[in-house]
């Protein structure tokens, strides 16, 4: 194969690509996070295609279904069986959303260490002493 066919080949996957898009690492979290928004502005269990018109553009409904699927699985969400189809609803509130952006954040980071270290010199007194007390709970919890 000349360095021109493998050119060639790559350019048909990608435009294979283009009909059946594949989801960035970077762009599914996104996802995940305005998914998850989406379901915490509602009053209770919704549908997928809900979710999807809350989202907007131009998001394919089973792109939704994947990224439902994929937060069922990291326990973010839990569904019900709604008729044929499941009904959706954030397994936590708004500061678990707010962890699990964070979650992600950290996720997406090559040196977990050095964003953790950066991260807690940039953190008030009183913040420090409540993460403080949180991990020291933590740590006893665990020991029991």
């Amino acid at each position: 194969m000349t360095h021109h066919d493998a050119h060639d080949s790559r350019e048909e996957h990608d435009s294979h690509d283009e009909r059946q898009p594949r989801l960035r690492r970077r762009a599914q979290g996104e996802l995940e996070s305005q998914v998850l928004a989406a379901l915490h502005t509602a009053r209770g269990p919704v549908s997928a295609a809900w979710v999807q018109e809350r989202i907007g553009g131009d998001l394919a409904y089973t792109t939704v279904m994947t990224i439902l699927t994929r937060l069922l699985a990291k326990d973010a969400v839990t569904r019900e069986r709604a008729g044929r189809s499941f009904a959706w609803t954030p397994a936590s509130d708004e500061a678990g959303l707010a962890a699990f952006r964070m979650r992600k954040v950290l996720d997406g980071e090559s040196d977990r260490e050095a964003v953790l270290a950066s991260f807690v010199t940039t953190l008030t007194p009183d913040d420090e002493e409540l993460l403080r007390g949180l991990l020291g709970q933590a740590g006893a919890e665990a020991d029991d």
